[in-house]
């Protein structure tokens, strides 16, 4: 499973870039207004940081078809061609997502709640789908059961589409769609680091330490024997 960062933040995202082996970075409206910089100057930074081959995807504003596809050829531009547009998966989306992919744009199909709106953002051309876990826990639904719905539906129909989930509130739920093979995650910089906050993680890491000196001494390590 692949392992993106949710965030606009530039001092976060190299934060975990420096410690966890990262495949990119998603972003929407809402992240990049939580900034308060302009949205290109901010997506530019992420891009030159994260490099040409690391996945960024970025959400197209517009309502209508028409304003989607100038938003998705403005993205590509200013970020290249290979940065994945957002589009919502909506009706006026799934008509952008066909012409888009018809320019062999890559697309990820955003703000999905429900199977069938995955399964409309395939046939559309969507490189990725993108359901909410949480969001989709909050409405009284299953978060975990509809991506695993999803999957399913994509191996039935032989669907190449890969998920991307989005929208996580514990380390638990990434943990249950990576057993269950989904394609991809995109986890906001606290849930990450959480992967590993553990009290009994750093007692044993400590203990490790504490008697290695006792034998070699103190401050000692392998490389200073």
């Amino acid at each position: 499973m692949k392992l993106l960062i949710d965030d606009a933040h530039i001092d976060l995202i190299k934060n975990i870039y420096r410690y966890y082996p990262i495949d990119g970075v998603t972003t929407n409206p809402t992240i990049l207004a939580k900034g308060g910089r302009a949205p290109f100057e901010v997506l530019k930074e992420i891009r030159e940081f994260i490099g040409e081959e690391a996945e960024l995807h970025v959400q197209a504003v517009a309502g209508t078809t028409e304003g989607m596809i100038e938003d998705a050829h403005k993205i590509q531009s200013e970020l290249g061609k290979n940065t994945f547009v957002k589009i919502p998966s909506i009706p006026t989306g799934f008509k952008a997502m066909q012409i888009l992919k018809g320019e062999e744009a890559n697309i990820t199909a955003t703000a999905i709640y429900t199977p069938m709106q995955a399964y409309l953002a395939a046939k559309s051309g969507a490189d990725y789908v993108a359901p909410y876990i949480n969001r989709i826990d909050n409405m009284g639904f299953n978060g975990i059961q509809v991506a695993k719905e999803i999957q399913d539906i994509f191996r039935s129909n032989g669907y190449e589409t890969q998920i991307l989930a989005a929208s996580f509130k514990n380390s638990q739920q990434v943990l249950e769609l990576c057993q269950y093979g989904i394609g991809a995650s995109t986890v906001a910089p606290d849930v990450i680091e959480a992967f590993v906050k553990n009290v009994a993680i750093d007692s044993a890491v400590a203990a490790f330490v504490k008697d290695f000196e006792e034998l070699c001494g103190e401050g000692k390590t392998m490389a200073n024997l």
